[in-house]
């Protein structure tokens, strides 16, 4: 699908990679519909894009909340005149060891109830909900092709302290081949991208000395940028042969 015939949804755009995104698709002349919780900084995406070929329309949209998706997903056919892709992108950390025995006083603690819920709320409920809507909306108003890319991560083949994190992306990664596969009488393809580290808001507040030790296992010798993740998601959402598949993009480092 050539890219200004989009109008894409694009999730937690208002900065980082999804922001990003939401900017290089207007440029190429797509109809994007930007939402993220950041609706303060919504605004400053939308305004980015003031005399790009493309448009980007924003609106509040909390992935978690169902009743907010389905809201979102009306709302973008409306602002766009249309809907035929998403870029399924918001997602949240809540890092923690399952089980964890402290050294000095022995005291075991558990990750938290909290901390899963969100993660999985996010990452994976509302990932889920996001295709789900999206996917009806195509359906219901018999627009074909459509594409949709998750953005999975590499972390979905297991790391330390990251249960919740990796649970969401790998069933994220395995939904793709599934949705693929059920979307495919719908003339829809599913892909994914999963990045390793990247330089967003959210990995920019890493403890320097932690930040060091990764770039030491990157064979390209540096951390990830959300323009080379934006080469993959071009790739998937152009090349109308890609289907059911995830791209890794780590570059080399995996976990």
């Amino acid at each position: 699908m050539q890219l200004s015939q989009l109008k894409i949804i694009v999730t937690g755009a208002a900065q980082g990679m999804g922001a990003h995104f939401a900017r290089r698709l207007a440029e190429a002349g797509a109809q994007v519909a930007a939402g993220d919780v950041r609706d303060d900084l919504l605004a400053e995406v939308a305004a980015s894009a003031q005399g790009l070929p493309g448009k980007i329309h924003v609106r509040k949209l909390d992935v978690s909340n169902e009743a907010d998706v389905g809201a979102f997903v009306d709302w973008a056919y409306d602002a766009m005149g249309g809907l035929n892709g998403l870029v399924n992108n918001a997602g949240i950390l809540r890092d923690g060891l399952l089980v964890k025995k402290d050294r000095t006083t022995g005291a075991v603690t558990k990750m938290s109830a909290e901390q899963w819920a969100a993660v999985i709320g996010v990452n994976l409920t509302g990932a889920t909900f996001m295709v789900r809507d999206v996917v009806a909306k195509m359906v219901a108003t018999e627009q074909r092709p459509g594409v949709i890319v998750n953005m999975s991560s590499v972390a979905r083949h297991g790391n330390r302290g990251q249960s919740n994190y990796v649970s969401a992306k790998a069933a994220l990664a395995a939904n793709t081949v599934t949705w693929a596969r059920e979307f495919a009488p719908f003339g829809i393809r599913v892909g994914a991208i999963a990045p390793g580290m990247v330089e967003t808001p959210m990995t920019q507040g890493m403890n320097q000395k932690a930040r060091d030790a990764i770039v030491a296992t990157i064979p390209v010798g540096r951390i990830g940028l959300p323009e080379d993740l934006w080469h993959a998601v071009k790739f998937v959402l152009e090349c109308d042969y890609f289907n059911a598949r995830t791209i890794d993009v780590d570059g080399g480092a995996g976990l």
